[in-house]
C-alpha cells in the first residue's frame, strides 16, 4: 500500500483517487469543494471525433484511446452503486449557412481521410433526425461512434466510489506541496494546477466558459434525443439532453483569468445561437445560469506524467477532462503502482515542454 495527496478533486483527481484507493492504496484527496468546479459545469460530450482538427491528431489519438475506456469504466462505477449515466446515442453537427457547411464538409473530409466514421447529411435529413431543428439547417454530419455522460451523476457516482473504498476528503486549498507531509502526489487542481509546480507555470491557464440549463415546459417541443452541435456566427454552440429531461447549453469560451461571473453577453450568445439552431428552446425555463474555468494547456495537449520526485500531472485537459478521465486515470496508477506511465499518454507527457524550448 503507497500513500497518494491528489489535488483537485474534479473529475481528474476524483477518477484518479477512486481507481488508487480500489487497488489498495492509501489516497487523500484535497479540495475545498470536491465535485464541483468546472466538471459540475460540463457539457458531459465524450467527443474526441467531433472535436478533432488538423494539426491536432495527438488529441484524437489520446482521446479515442480514452474513449474505448469508457464503457467498462462506467460499468465499473455502476457496480460501485451509481450508475453515471453514460449515452450511446452519438452527435449531430449541424450547418446553418454556406460558410458553415464548407466547414462541416472540410470536417467530414478530414475526418474520413483518417478513417473516422461520418454520415453526411442534407438538411432535411438532418431534421429527420432531431425534428426540432431549425429550417434553416443546411447540412449535417451525424458522429455514431461519440458518448455523452451526464457529469453529476459522474461525479456523485466518483465520491461515492471513493467513500466505498476509504478515500480521505480534506476540504482544503493546497498552496505548496510542502505542506502535503510524504507519500506520493498527483497534481490535478485544474486551472489552478500551474501554482503548484515549477514546471507547469505559464503551461496551464484558466480559459472560461458559460453554460446554460434548460427545462422544456408543458407543451413544449421535447429536448434533442442526442448532442447536437453548430457553429453559429463563428461561435460554437452545443445542447447536450440530460435523462431527467434538461437540457445543457454551452458554451462560451474566452480568456479571462480567473473570473467566474456570468456576463450578459454570454447569456445572450448562448440563448440567440441555440435558437437560430432549435428554435423550440426559446420556450423553456431557464433553469442555471453557471460559469466554469476550463485548464487549457499551451497546444490543447493536456499534461498527464511524471514531474519528478514522486510528483505527477493530470491537469491541462481543456475541454477534455471528463473525455479523457479514464486514461488519465489509468496512467496515474500505473505510475503509482511502479510501473511505466503506457505508451498512449507518452504525446502528453509534461517533459514535452523543455523539448519545445530547444
Amino acid at each position: 500500500m503507497k500513500e497518494l495527496s491528489v489535488v483537485g478533486g474534479g473529475v481528474i483527481g476524483l477518477s484518479v483517487a477512486w481507481r488508487a484507493s480500489a487497488r489498495g492504496h492509501r489516497v487523500t484527496v484535497y479540495d475545498p469543494e470536491p465535485g464541483r468546479g468546472a466538471s459540475w459545469l460540463a457539457g458531459g460530450m465524450l467527443a474526441p471525433v467531433t472535436e478533432a482538427w488538423p494539426g491536432e491528431e495527438d488529441v484524437l489519438t489520446l482521446g479515442e484511446t480514452s474513449l474505448r475506456r469508457w464503457p467498462d469504466f462506467a460499468r465499473d462505477l455502476a457496480e460501485e452503486g451509481i450508475d453515471p449515466g453514460l449515452s450511446p446515442h452519438g452527435t449531430l453537427v449541424v450547418a446553418l449557412d454556406g460558410a458553415d457547411a464548407g466547414n462541416l464538409e472540410m470536417l467530414a473530409a478530414y475526418l474520413a481521410g483518417l478513417g473516422r466514421e461520418v454520415e453526411r447529411l442534407t438538411g432535411r435529413e438532418a431534421r429527420r433526425a432531431e425534428p426540432g431543428l431549425a429550417g434553416s439547417v443546411r447540412s449535417g454530419l451525424l458522429v455514431p461512434g461519440d458518448l455523452a455522460v451526464d457529469n453529476r451523476r459522474l461525479l456523485h457516482a466518483l465520491r461515492h466510489g471513493c467513500g466505498r473504498h476509504g478515500v480521505e476528503f480534506r476540504y482544503e486549498t493546497v498552496a505548496e506541496l510542502g505542506a502535503l507531509g510524504g507519500g506520493s502526489v498527483v497534481l490535478a487542481a485544474g486551472a489552478w494546477t500551474g501554482r503548484l509546480h515549477p514546471a507547469l507555470a505559464g503551461a496551464v491557464r484558466p480559459l472560461k466558459g458559460e453554460i446554460l440549463r434548460l427545462r422544456p415546459r408543458r407543451g413544449c417541443l421535447p429536448p434533442p434525443k442526442r448532442t447536437v452541435r453548430a457553429m453559429v456566427e463563428g461561435r460554437p454552440i452545443y445542447l447536450v439532453p440530460r435523462d431527467d429531461g434538461q437540457l445543457v447549453l454551452g458554451a462560451t469560451q474566452y480568456e479571462a483569468g480567473f473570473d467566474e461571473t456570468v456576463t450578459v453577453r454570454g447569456v445572450r450568445e448562448l440563448l440567440e445561437g441555440a435558437e437560430r439552431v432549435f428554435p423550440g428552446i426559446t420556450e423553456y425555463e431557464l433553469v442555471e445560469t453557471a460559469a466554469g474555468l476550463r485548464a487549457a494547456s499551451v497546444d490543447t495537449m493536456p499534461f498527464i506524467g511524471e514531474l519528478g520526485e514522486g510528483v505527477f500531472a493530470a491537469t491541462g485537459h481543456h475541454r477534455n477532462g471528463l473525455l479523457m478521465a479514464p486514461v488519465t486515470a489509468d496512467a496515474a496508477v500505473a505510475w503509482l503502482d511502479g510501473g511505466p506511465v503506457p505508451d498512449e499518454v507518452a504525446a502528453a507527457a509534461p517533459s514535452r515542454r523543455s523539448e519545445e524550448r530547444v
